[in-house]
């Protein structure tokens, strides 16, 4: 009896949202030929950004950092808020520290530099639909760097307070782990990470996840290396 053909998987649903249109022409023609992806929508703004993303509830959404209404950061945290099933991966011309952390505790699950090749673009694509996180090499290392010093010896009083268990977890979401992939590494629930998250913030006197990038990001200082 002859084996029946495995089924094709669903094309992963794309938005892809920058304020130059010929960078997402150029993203449409690179993607939109690809079989495992379809590119539903397009946005210049934030605000377009995030009413594409309600309108289409894409798979991915690709979003430049810098919009001329915002940051491509909080249209991530507000899209992810919204619709947490929806991943996004960050696309800009150059690094940038900050940046990435902000995007990664706004919820990014990747962030790639524009110079990125097409065939290396389409790679990270397929791994963040798979549920993986990713970050571009060339800013990965200054990034965890930062963060694995703020959660040990070189601290400010109120890092201090923060439990063995708060500084992992801080790690974890440094990495790009969304709550349930840091659940399945410290053996906690969902709900029970949620709960330390909510307290790493009370401790740092912050009201939200994204403000926490810009907390860290003054925890260097001038003066405390580079």
């Amino acid at each position: 009896m002859p084996q029946a053909e495995p089924v094709a998987a669903r094309p992963l649903t794309l938005l892809i949202v920058d304020d130059h249109e010929v960078v997402r022409q150029g993203l449409v023609a690179v993607l939109g030929r690809r079989p495992e992806f379809s590119v539903v929508g397009e946005a210049g703004t934030v605000a377009e950004a995030v009413e594409a993303a309600r309108r289409f509830r894409p798979d991915l959404v690709i979003m430049d950092v810098r919009l001329p209404d915002g940051s491509g950061v909080e249209a991530c945290r507000e899209i992810r808020g919204e619709m947490p099933e929806t991943r996004v991966v960050m696309l800009t011309s150059y690094p940038d520290e900050d940046a990435v952390l902000s995007a990664i505790i706004a919820g990014a699950s990747g962030y790639l530099l524009k110079q990125t090749r097409a065939r290396d673009l389409v790679a990270a694509l397929e791994a963040v639909g798979r549920g993986e996180s990713l970050l571009d090499p060339a800013v990965t290392g200054k990034v965890l760097e930062r963060v694995r010093r703020i959660a040990t010896a070189d601290q400010p009083d109120e890092l201090a307070q923060l439990t063995a268990q708060e500084q992992k977890i801080l790690l974890l979401v440094a990495e790009g782990k969304t709550n349930k992939e840091i659940a399945g590494e410290v053996f906690l629930s969902d709900k029970t990470v949620k709960n330390y998250v909510s307290s790493i913030l009370g401790k740092l006197n912050l009201e939200r996840r994204a403000q926490a990038a810009a907390y860290m990001a003054k925890v260097r200082g001038p003066g405390r290396g580079t």
